[in-house]
C-alpha cells in the first residue's frame, strides 16, 4: 500500500445540481469475487464527506463503485415508470498507481450516465 486515495462525486445532469443523498458502495475485485470495503452517502455537494478510500488504504488492483441511482432517482421524482430504467450503476476500474489520487465521478440522468477519471 501507498499514500493514494479515492474520491467520487455525483452530479444530477437532469436537474443541473449535485446529487445529494445518493448511496455508494465500493468493492475490491479479486479472483475469488468482490468484497465490500466501503460505503458512503453523498452530501449536499454531491460528494462524500471524506474520501471513499482514504490516504494509505489504496492498493493496486480492480475496484467497483456501485452508485445506487434508482433509489436517488425515485426519491427525486425522476425515475419514470417502474421498473426504472437505471437502478444500480456499477463502474469497474483499475488502480495502477496506489500512490496517486483517483477521482471517479458520475454524471447521472434518468436514462443515462457518464463517468471518467477526474482530478
Amino acid at each position: 500500500m501507498a499514500g493514494g486515495w479515492l474520491t467520487t462525486h455525483v452530479l444530477d445532469t437532469a436537474r443541473g445540481c449535485p446529487a445529494a443523498g445518493l448511496r455508494i458502495t465500493l468493492y475490491r475485485i479479486a479472483a475469488q469475487g468482490r468484497r465490500r470495503i466501503a460505503a458512503a452517502v453523498t452530501n449536499a455537494d454531491g460528494r462524500t464527506d471524506s474520501p471513499i478510500l482514504p490516504k494509505g488504504r489504496l492498493a493496486a488492483g480492480r475496484y467497483e463503485l456501485v452508485f445506487h441511482a434508482g433509489d436517488y432517482l425515485r426519491g427525486a421524482g425522476l425515475s419514470g415508470a417502474e421498473p426504472a430504467f437505471l437502478d444500480e450503476v456499477p463502474v469497474r476500474f483499475g488502480i495502477a498507481d496506489p500512490a496517486a489520487h483517483y477521482h471517479v465521478p458520475l454524471l447521472l440522468a434518468p436514462f443515462g450516465y457518464s463517468t471518467y477519471r477526474g482530478s
